[in-house]
């Protein structure tokens, strides 16, 4: 289900979303010339090490357009570069079935999102990328086509951030950057790296879908003001509700007005990563 407008309404609701859908489809089908070239572009910036990724999914379980979003995120999770997030909302619980993985939160932050855009786009299955564009969250050519856009702004993605876990605790380091008035908030996501939920009601009713890098968790652990700086916390605060990962992201704005983000990283935690070794993925 996809609406172009602020899920706060029921009766019209249906039809704004498909009228919403189709008119991204007609969209991208009348760009499918440009979609090998930009391909081909990413391919390129790939082999550079590039392009560097934050993902938002917003997704809910009673969506029935978001199955297709979650796989693909879930795709997108275990690529090279990219850190991507399953952020569970609740605005469609009055459609039958409430989303037992979703947070009042997201919500508010894909509503902080569109209102720092200033376009109203609150929808699902949607992604924000780098903190400042969105697209279908089931449309890879697009988000592949929007990762690219938004690498057009040098400060997307340019801050080195490293997340390690050793001893039963974990730490965030973000490097430095020389350029004037670059500073940003810097959070700690709790991660459930996948959950797999059986949905008894509503538009999925029978449906198994499981959800990747599903925020549990968010944590501010400070801010981030253009010089190196370094944080660290117990394992034990990270790994609640099912937790067994954390992403750490620097952004610019604020909570309430989300910019774009500057860096950011991903690590297992707690058990998970007593099997695998401590990963640290550095963001430029």
């Amino acid at each position: 289900m996809i609406a172009g407008m602020l899920a706060e309404g029921a009766g019209s609701v249906e039809n704004s979303m498909r009228r919403h859908l189709g008119t991204h489809l007609a969209t991208h089908l009348a760009t499918i010339p440009v979609i090998a070239g930009v391909l081909i572009a990413l391919q390129g910036i790939a082999g550079a090490g590039e392009p560097h990724a934050f993902l938002e999914l917003f997704t809910s379980q009673g969506c029935s357009s978001c199955p297709a979003a979650d796989q693909l995120l879930g795709e997108l999770a275990v690529e090279p570069g990219v850190v991507a997030l399953s952020l569970p909302i609740d605005y469609w619980d009055y459609l039958g079935w409430k989303d037992t993985l979703a947070s009042p939160a997201h919500s508010a932050r894909q509503r902080a999102y569109a209102h720092v855009r200033g376009d109203r786009e609150v929808y699902t299955p949607q992604i924000v990328v780098n903190g400042s564009m969105h697209v279908v969250g089931s449309d890879r050519a697009a988000i592949e086509h929007t990762i690219v856009q938004t690498e057009r702004n040098s400060a997307v993605m340019s801050l080195p951030v490293h997340v390690s876990v050793v001893g039963g605790e974990l730490t965030v380091t973000a490097g430095a950057i020389a350029k004037e008035h670059l500073a940003g908030e810097v959070w700690l996501c709790s991660l459930e790296r996948e959950v797999t939920v059986a949905i008894g009601r509503g538009e999925n009713n029978g449906h198994t879908v499981t959800y990747h890098n599903v925020v549990r968790r968010w944590f501010k652990l400070g801010d981030w003001t253009g010089a190196a700086a370094s944080w660290t916390v117990p394992t034990s605060e990270v790994l609640v509700d099912g937790a067994d990962a954390a992403a750490v992201l620097v952004q610019e704005g604020t909570s309430d007005k989300p910019g774009i983000v500057l860096g950011a990283a991903i690590s297992p935690v707690g058990q998970h990563a007593a099997v695998e070794g401590s990963k640290i993925i550095e963001a430029r």
